[in-house]
């Protein structure tokens, strides 16, 4: 609450995951207290998991991603129950998603009315082999290209070169020994 009032006078453009997203009483007592746009969503798997902060008008972004609330279609019901209570749409696109993810939230972003900002980072040079595509980002905007479909394609032989390794996302482990997810 604190910070979100102190930063009142930045302008944030948001201030994401103030809270775990699963800890939603928690977004109502920081929205009482401050007008900085709030943002979550990027661990949310279905409509259900964000009804409330939607309609409760607790949250200004929602940060669904493309794969990890069931695809396109699910995520435009997100986006139609999110433009009723004036919630904008802020998918998650960092690179551990890859790119036939961002070009699907490309033309998720272009099909709804309450479009915010799509998070972008730049894939390795590598994976942008693997996965050649047409978008491009350009002079601050996302481009989806002229191709059919998403756009994207998928170099296999060049794959191949690239085993599969598990990755595991970080834990913080207290001082205590006891185990947090970041």
């Amino acid at each position: 609450m604190r910070l979100g009032k102190a930063l009142e006078p930045s302008h944030l453009f948001w201030l994401e995951d103030p809270v775990p997203a699963e800890l939603q009483e928690g977004f109502r007592i920081i929205r009482q207290h401050t007008t900085t746009p709030l943002a979550v969503g990027e661990v949310f798997n279905s409509i259900h998991d964000c009804q409330q902060l939607i309609q409760e008008q607790l949250i200004d972004y929602i940060r669904a991603s493309v794969v990890h609330a069931c695809g396109i279609s699910h995520l435009r019901k997100i986006a139609h129950l999110a433009e009723l209570f004036h919630v904008r749409t802020g998918c998650h696109g960092v690179t551990d998603l890859s790119p036939v993810c961002m070009a699907a939230a490309l033309h998720f972003d272009l099909s709804i009315h309450n479009f915010g900002v799509q998070e972008y980072m730049i894939h390795s040079t590598e994976t942008d082999r693997v996965f050649p595509h047409h978008y491009r980002f350009d002079a601050g905007f996302m481009h989806p290209g002229e191709a059919p479909g998403l756009g994207v394609d998928i170099d296999e032989a060049l794959a191949a070169r690239y085993p599969y390794e598990r990755a595991y996302l970080p834990m913080n482990r207290r001082e205590d020994g006891t185990m947090h997810s970041w």
